[in-house]
């Protein structure tokens, strides 16, 4: 049974983490209280804010002493990154706290892998919670009160809380013997037919995951990638690169497929959907963008034609990345098109674009034994060229 790290600032909300402390003991669970202060020590801490702080790469005093709170809170978050990836004993992670804590503990539980129980108790958790959660199981409960003392409504909520992280450091979900090798695929409405008939011919043997490429959904691949849950991906669908860089309401960060580059996982990737940028209803697209080739998808999605110098920036952000996999890499381009929008004969259809975006890709292509680029005169859509994917995918995992 691994053990529930409990984690907020001692200096104020000592009396809370505390109780959640003894609850979690009461559940017949091990508790460390982790102390994350930046200001002050607390002897009711089982791990010192000194010692978290001692893990930020510059030492304890870039986290402890200074001025500026903002800057204080930051750098511990950071040092709690660290203390965090050095334990192997997490069986879950519990924080208590307001806007600053919250920010501060969920920074590093973001970077725990998905499986890893991980439970914030906070006062901003009725609100928009994305930016806290991001693409991970990361739990949030509402404190209803503040955490600001215990009381009869914080110690319920709290009490909860503790017996919830508890009971999940104490019961860790086994592997089970119907689990198949997983593999991540990304899929947009105008990708789906490539996407399906790839399932009918994995999914017999693979557990397919699929991520709606809406900016969260890639993320999510890449977390669970990240997390070592993924064998492999099939990334059919980067329309979240043209958002990020365009300005569009889908945007990938500027991490996209940084998962790939740090665990060597086998890729098979290409370029679907990158015909398009997407904004909200018609009415919500930017001034600077509303006279371009506009499509309406329907009352909540205006997609918009990304243009030749667009491409070849889309097709330079893609090359640099897939450049620096240092696992086996297959590319695919289908040169006949690359969304269901991009077809001979719909609002799309654009040559010279898919042209500039292919030829940035091979211009700025690094040749590896493990890496490969693969052009078929085929739609994305097509079979021919969900066939050649599948068999990208075999030969990379042969």
């Amino acid at each position: 049974m691994g053990k529930v790290y409990i984690v907020g600032t001692c200096d104020t909300k000592g009396a809370e983490l505390s109780y959640a402390r003894e609850v979690v003991l009461s559940a017949g669970a091990d508790a460390v209280l982790v102390d994350v202060g930046t200001v002050g020590e607390s002897a009711r801490a089982d791990i010192r804010a000194r010692d978290v702080a001692e893990f930020h790469p510059d030492g304890a005093a870039a986290v402890l002493g200074q001025t500026d709170r903002g800057t204080a809170v930051s750098a511990m978050a950071k040092a709690l990154t660290a203390f965090l990836k050095s334990r192997n004993d997490i069986g879950a992670v519990l924080g208590l706290g307001g806007t600053g804590n919250t920010a501060l503990v969920t920074e590093a539980m973001r970077t725990l892998p998905i499986g890893v129980p991980k439970l914030m108790v906070s006062t901003v958790a009725s609100g928009n919670v994305a930016p806290y959660v991001g693409p991970n199981d990361l739990t949030m409960m509402y404190s209803v009160v503040d955490v600001a003392g215990l009381n009869a409504i914080s110690r319920r909520v709290i009490g909860n809380a503790g017996n919830a992280a508890a009971g999940m450091a104490g019961n860790p979900i086994p592997a089970s013997s119907d689990d198949r090798p997983g593999i991540g695929m990304t899929m947009f409405g105008v990708t789906t037919s490539c996407v399906t008939q790839i399932r009918e011919m994995l999914g017999k043997t693979h557990e397919i995951y699929v991520f709606h490429a809406t900016g969260v959904g890639g993320q999510s691949m890449e977390k669970l990638a990240d997390s070592g849950l993924l064998q492999g991906v099939i990334d059919v669908t980067t329309t979240e690169v043209p958002d990020l860089l365009i300005g569009g309401v889908f945007p990938a960060t500027e991490d996209r497929f940084g998962a790939i580059i740090r665990t060597g996982l086998p890729y098979v990737g290409s370029v679907g959907a990158v015909d398009m940028v997407n904004f909200g209803a018609r009415e919500t697209v930017p001034a600077p963008f509303r006279d371009r080739r506009l499509h309406v998808h329907n009352a909540q999605v205006t997609l918009m034609r990304t243009t030749p110098e667009e491409n070849r920036r889309i097709g330079a952000f893609i090359v640099e990345r897939l450049n620096r996999m240092q696992g086996p890499v297959r590319f695919l381009l289908p040169l006949q098109g690359v969304s269901a929008s991009d077809a001979a004969g719909q609002p799309f259809h654009d040559p010279e674009a898919d042209e500039a975006l292919f030829s940035a890709i091979r211009a700025g292509w690094r040749d590896a034994p493990n890496r490969r680029l693969v052009e078929i005169d085929a739609h994305i859509n097509s079979p021919e060229f969900a066939t050649a994917l599948v068999a990208a995918f075999h030969e990379i995992h042969a």
